[in-house]
């Protein structure tokens, strides 16, 4: 592996320059509503079509698909700066970040010309179909079934996908479902691309903990997918979804500057609130925005072997263990920081006293997802347990 160097060259600074001036003069000014209501949902698309407007959505995609072809070190300047700014959490992140990727290396030339360009410009926007009532972070137990139908030239989908994020608003699902019932747990299944409003589907909203309805859960009745809406090859999705999570829980969904960003939020947090408080509390803070910058280094460690031609393999898994894990100490700090001031909402009967309006009870409820989430960490320990420290499997 050559060797990393963690200095900017003349173009990367002058990328992050122009970045960092256009999100300064356009990320909105006051925090939009959350993108899991309706309202929040539309307002966070308006801003997503700004972005693609100027091509900063999906700066590393090719130019004829609304790209600017940056780099990946380019790609993570960007989100430093969209972090910096704190920009609006992007409601296309499951297609941008994770079934794009697969797209480009899975996808046949059509399907990348077709697909890719709506979803940059929000025009679709993607929902993951991998869970199923009895199947959650054991992906190789789904039960919903695509049976093939020879004379319309595509296969009919029988199921339920549920914890779907942002599944209420979006256009289109992507996910799993098993086309041979006789293969192994790991083989017989197809990676399929389904519009949420095709005949036989019916999208019921979650709740969630703090109340936005974003989750929802998918029915599939017989529903009529093409053969140009397979991803890859029949029963060979395993393989295809494996490359799915590896963006899931490595690089692309959770980017370092969104870590760093919080840690900077949590810091001026501590000298605006913390000047009496208990010395220990002073160290955690301190660890992590040290926890953050440390998950930086390590992500342009994964940039640099990617960019030698390697692949992310079982490690990707020690990634998602640590950012999501490092999510959940920032905001702990946070509200043992605010003290009983955490409680108060922004909005709420007697809330006028909400810190930052709240948001850190919100960061908070959210980050309790991220060790559920992208596969539980206990089966992400697993993983690494067993393929990347070659443990015995009990």
């Amino acid at each position: 592996m050559s060797g990393m160097d963690l200095r900017e060259t003349p173009h990367e600074a002058a990328f992050r320059g122009e970045a960092r001036a256009w999100l300064e003069a356009n990320a909105p000014r006051t925090p939009l509503p959350s993108g899991d209501t309706a309202e929040g949902f539309a307002l966070h698309v308006q801003w997503e079509k700004k972005l693609f407007e100027a091509r900063w959505a999906v700066v590393s995609w090719p130019r004829a698909y609304g790209g600017r072809e940056a780099s990946l070190v380019e790609w993570l300047i960007f989100e430093e700066e969209y972090y910096r700014a704190g920009a609006p959490q992007r409601v296309s992140q499951n297609g941008i970040f994770l079934l794009a990727p697969t797209i480009f290396e899975f996808g046949t030339q059509e399907q990348r010309d077709r697909i890719l360009p709506r979803m940059a410009a929000a025009e679709d926007l993607w929902a993951q179909g991998w869970s199923e009532p009895n199947a959650g972070s054991d992906l190789a137990g789904i039960k919903s079934v695509a049976v093939r139908d020879a004379v319309a030239g595509g296969f009919r989908l029988t199921g339920q996908k549920t914890w779907c994020t942002r599944g209420a608003f979006c256009t289109h699902l992507f996910g799993l479902f098993r086309t041979d019932p006789a293969a192994e747990r790991h083989k017989g299944m197809t990676y399929f691309l389904v519009p949420l409003k095709a005949p036989g589907v019916t999208v019921r909203p979650v709740g969630r903990l703090d109340g936005d309805p974003g989750f929802a859960e998918v029915f599939l009745d017989n529903v009529f997918v093409p053969d140009r809406d397979v991803l890859g090859a029949v029963n060979e999705g395993w393989n295809i979804a494996m490359a799915t999570t590896g963006s899931e829980r490595g690089l692309t969904l959770r980017s370092p500057g969104r870590f760093k960003a919080t840690a900077a939020r949590l810091v001026d947090l501590y000298r605006r609130r913390g000047a009496a408080a208990d010395p220990a509390l002073r160290d955690r803070v301190i660890q992590a925005y040290c926890d953050a910058e440390a998950y930086r280094v390590y992500t342009l460690q994964t940039v640099t072997r990617l960019m030698d031609g390697e692949r992310p393999g079982a490690e990707s898994s020690i990634n998602k263990l640590f950012w999501s894990e490092l999510d959940v100490r920032i905001h702990e700090a946070a509200l043992d920081l605010l003290g009983p001031d955490a409680e108060l909402v922004a909005g709420a009967s007697g809330a006028s006293g909400a810190v930052d309006g709240g948001a850190w009870m919100k960061g908070y409820q959210f980050s309790l997802a991220g060790p559920i989430y992208a596969g539980t960490n206990e089966i992400q320990r697993n993983v690494v347990a067993e393929r990347v420290l070659g443990l015995p499997r009990k």
